[in-house]
């Protein structure tokens, strides 16, 4: 019995490690992507007026790209010019502002988007919600929650 007990805890051991492993590569995945997205002058791109209307010179437009670089909200700009995974949860709080949530952790916005509920899944929401919280889009509570910015404006205001 008291080899079972001892190879159970050492595989536990292994089992937190690993995960803590996958943790940290899944976050340095992130930051890579990042650092390689493609840069906001590359993502122009031609966009006819209309289907099947040759395209005007002068018309151009910005397309998002997934895994490219979340960009400053300023005002007048909506979820559409963001990646899909950062509109997606954007449009979640856009969603809920009507039901008055007073902000949700990672692992709820998880939930609530229909990812898995792996460790993987909720750092990568807690990471993408940091990162659109730090360009004004969500707004961060002290408690670490996350709700939505009431302000385009606000974040330049605050003291960091």
């Amino acid at each position: 019995m008291e080899e079972l007990q001892v190879e159970a805890d050492r595989i536990l051991d292994a089992l937190g490690e690993a995960e803590m492993v996958l943790e940290r590569r899944v976050i340095a995945r992130e930051a890579l992507a990042e650092a390689l997205a493609v840069p906001e002058d590359a993502r122009d791109v031609p966009v006819p007026e209309a289907p099947g209307q040759p395209l005007a010179p002068s018309t151009v437009g910005k397309v998002p790209v997934a895994r490219s670089r979340v960009p400053d909200r300023r005002e007048g700009m909506t979820a559409a010019s963001l990646a899909p995974g950062y509109q997606k949860i954007v449009e979640l709080f856009e969603a809920e502002l009507g039901l008055g949530v007073e902000g949700m952790q990672a692992k709820e916005m998880t939930a609530r988007l229909g990812l898995e509920l792996s460790a993987a899944k909720i750092e990568g929401v807690r990471s993408r919600a940091k990162r659109l919280a730090e360009r004004g889009w969500v707004e961060r509570t002290p408690e670490g929650r996350f709700r939505h910015e009431r302000s385009p404006t606000a974040h330049c205001c605050r003291i960091a």
